[in-house]
């Protein structure tokens, strides 16, 4: 029997796979529970084109995640904050800082949780940060952070 998973299931799969089970399995088990649903030419058809929505937006997004990555990649953007002797920060620079900044400068929207650093900025200087706009479009740029 086949049927369309509502609920993501170990070892059998995700929520909108169509998947083949065993009778029983499916009237006794996953059908009853609400993980699963008899899989009709209609469902079937309704869901190949949910698949396809979720294709094309996910497309748009990809499409608009390298569009920005052209307007970021090897920028430089320059952070003034307050520090004390030796080059010391009070505090330290924050993603948000960061996605403040870019907006800022650069005129570009970054979500401040999708800034990578590698540690915690504490000190003046030049560092370097990721920005992965999306699972395939990863930036990098420099950070300026200066008295």
């Amino acid at each position: 029997m086949q049927v369309i998973l509502k609920q993501d299931v170990d070892k059998l799969g995700k929520s909108g796979d169509l998947v083949k089970v065993a009778d029983g399995y499916a009237r006794n088990y996953l059908i009853p529970r609400g993980l699963a649903e008899e899989a009709t030419p209609g469902k079937i058809k309704k869901l190949e084109e949910i698949k396809k929505v979720e294709e094309r937006r996910a497309q748009k997004m990809e499409e608009e995640a390298r569009e920005k990555s052209k307007l970021l990649q090897g920028k430089q953007v320059t952070i003034r904050v307050s520090a004390g002797e030796k080059g010391k920060l009070f505090g330290s620079v924050t993603n948000a800082h960061i996605s403040e900044a870019i907006l800022e400068q650069l005129g570009v929207e970054v979500d401040k949780r999708l800034i990578k650093m590698e540690d915690p900025i504490k000190e003046l200087g030049l560092y370097p940060i990721k920005i992965k706009l999306h699972t395939n479009v990863e930036v990098e740029m420099k950070l300026k952070v200066e008295a």
